[in-house]
């Protein structure tokens, strides 16, 4: 697929990107490459490759979910400018 420089200025345009008449030539060069590379990878024959997410095949460690409070109330209030039974107390903001 070739570029051509209206289409570099349209794609230019929509990326709120300003292009002079020498970068949309040297910008349609170089986007007309990269189309042909995309090409030459959509003619290989993927039929038999199986899907991965990884290309080490490996299982994920888990764990159990289980729901808990955390445990650590006091270091989460320890940073708190002023606290009360265990909460922050901030400033009434409704007037």
């Amino acid at each position: 697929m070739s570029m051509d420089k209206a289409t570099v200025a349209n794609i230019a345009r929509l990326a709120r990107i300003r292009l002079n008449e020498d970068e949309l030539e040297l910008y349609a060069k170089e986007l007309s490459g990269i189309m042909g590379w995309i090409e030459q990878l959509n003619a290989v024959d993927t039929g038999d490759a199986e899907p991965m997410s990884s290309v080490v095949e490996r299982l994920l460690p888990e764990r159990a979910d289980v729901v808990t409070d955390g445990g650590i109330q006091e270091d989460v209030l320890a940073n708190a400018p002023d606290t009360a039974h265990g909460y922050y107390v901030v400033p009434k903001v409704v007037e």
